[in-house]
């Protein structure tokens, strides 16, 4: 008597085995390849790919070309998910260098990964300024400590001007955030500053929709206003004893906020990414805080120099001479959004190899 055989498939599921299962395997991450395979090499040439929002990409970067595409077939799916691990980690540019340097030949060992880094932008969009791009990509990954932390490179972009224009800034730095009256008397440079890093809301906001509130005398209604300025006033009195001189906050930092602090000679800045905001807590030391009550010393970062700086049409806020971790950000300039996104891209590719390379030379 045959035993009932166990189905541990769900129901719908199609399952298909055997020579035409393969030969359907083989086709797909062939075409999968193919689609590849005229972006390789130093006369590779870049793909323009336009999604269903009508999204318009740039790009000769095989990861970045495969994440775009709609794959279905299960074993191109599999092809592309390998992809992007090994972008990751830059497996599929570097397997091995084979030169020997030895550790103590400092300019040796600098002049082979430039030439790595080269090799990753000769076939980029910006190619005819890789040894530009090379010489600041090799000083942001010997910026880092020993972990090499991907996430402590920034890239900043900036529309106009020249590619020969882009800078390695040895800090953080990102955008000014959204700012009310009375900010353009806050001061924008402190020597050691101290940094008051917050995930707190700064400001008067509105009743939500259909909220209600019952009073019976004017005085009833005087004590409910008062009480919320009450309120705003004792946190902008806690973080001014704090000591901080610069005060970030992911949340909104309102015009009352603003000015109290401009008439105390303190800068602020709201609504601030939560990456660069974390970014600056890994440098600057300190903490993100989500109340005020405990801004103790201990909780406040430090740098050497804050300033904010005029660069292209925007201006941006810099933060240098950090402390805990080291960090750099690239500032790049530009065109087109889309010949912008390209360029990241390329000095991402860059990165990585020069952060293996340096991985595999100790």
């Amino acid at each position: 008597m045959m035993p009932t055989p166990v189905i541990l498939l769900k129901e719908g599921t199609d399952s298909s085995q055997g020579i035409p299962q393969l030969v359907s395997n083989i086709s797909a991450c062939q075409v999968v390849a193919e689609a590849v395979r005229t972006t390789l090499g130093p006369r590779g040439m870049d793909k323009l790919i336009v999604d269903g929002r009508g999204k318009a990409t740039i790009s000769n970067d095989g990861a970045t070309i495969l994440k775009l595409l709609d794959v279905v077939h299960p074993a191109a799916k599999t092809l592309v998910d390998i992809a992007k691990s090994q972008d990751a980690e830059a497996i599929n540019k570097i397997k091995e260098i084979a030169v020997t340097v030895k550790k103590q030949d400092k300019v040796e060992q600098r002049k082979l990964l430039e030439k790595c880094a080269m090799t990753a932008l000769s076939s980029k969009l910006i190619s005819q300024q890789k040894a530009f791009f090379a010489k600041m990509v090799v000083d942001a990954v010997m910026m880092l400590d020993d972990l090499l932390q991907l996430k402590m490179i920034g890239i900043k972009k900036v529309q106009g001007g020249a590619l020969e224009e882009s800078r390695l800034v040895a800090g953080v730095a990102f955008k000014k955030t959204f700012s009310y009256a009375g900010f353009e008397m806050q001061p924008k440079k402190y020597n050691n500053p101290t940094i008051a890093l917050l995930n707190v809301e700064l400001e008067l906001k509105a009743e939500k929709d259909n909220a209600e509130i019952r009073v019976h005398t004017v005085e009833d209604y005087q004590a409910i206003v008062d009480a919320e300025w009450n309120i705003l006033y004792d946190k902008l009195e806690k973080i001014y004893n704090s000591g901080a001189k610069v005060v970030l906050s992911k949340l909104p930092i309102g015009d009352v906020a603003t000015q109290y602090f401009a008439d105390r000679d303190m800068f602020c800045a709201g609504r601030v990414p939560e990456e660069d905001l974390k970014r600056t807590m890994m440098a600057c030391g300190g903490s993100i805080q989500t109340s005020v009550n405990a801004l103790s010393a201990d909780v406040l970062g430090r740098c050497q120099l804050f300033e904010e700086t005029q660069i292209g049409g925007e201006r941006y806020n810099f933060f240098t001479g950090c402390p805990k971790a080291k960090t750099c950000t690239f500032i790049l300039h530009g065109g087109a959004e889309q010949f912008m996104e390209e360029t990241e891209r390329s000095l991402h590719d860059a990165i990585m190899i020069v952060r293996r390379a340096i991985k595999v030379l100790g």
